[in-house]
């Protein structure tokens, strides 16, 4: 399915608000409602829309803390790769994994209720043997900027 610069702006507005009216959305993308819905519809049946969900101000659940994590494996062959991810992945602390280029190989994005607990999963990871060499670990102080959605009309001019 070819996307037109209606379907990405269709899919920027709803990542910005889920819960925007089909009304609402036709409005500001300059459509009718009908067709709207149609493209919507399709959009979803065709894999680009994966859900929808609520985002949750987690300061007001009370104190988190997040950590930044660089980690590098001993070996670089894919069942190493394979065998490390498949335990981070069963953590739910960890919120972003991402194999990267440079001088390590993850970089890692927790979120926990404390420093003793990022400790204690960092020391369970580094017992369990699953090729980690080393860890660094960069603490967040303070995030001033984060976003909840892709600029998608400048990623994918139509």
């Amino acid at each position: 399915m070819k996307l037109d610069r209606i379907d990405i702006k269709i899919l920027h507005e709803l990542q910005k608000n889920g819960r925007i009216t089909n009304v609402e959305l036709a409005e500001v993308v300059h459509l009718s409602p009908s067709p709207c819905l149609m493209r919507v519809k399709r959009l979803q049946s065709e894999g680009y829309i994966e859900g929808y969900s609520a985002q949750v101000n987690i300061g007001k659940l009370g104190q988190t803390l997040t950590v930044f994590t660089e980690i590098t494996l001993k070996n670089h062959r894919q069942v190493d790769f394979a065998r490390f991810l498949a335990v981070v992945d069963k953590i739910e602390q960890v919120i972003e994994c991402h194999l990267v280029s440079g001088g390590y190989d993850y970089l890692m994005k927790f979120v926990t209720s404390g420093i003793a607990e990022y400790q204690t999963i960092m020391e369970r990871l580094t017992d369990m043997d699953i090729g980690i060499d080393k860890y660094f670990s960069f603490v967040v102080l303070k995030s001033p900027i984060v976003k909840a959605h892709m600029p998608l009309p400048s990623l994918f001019p139509r």
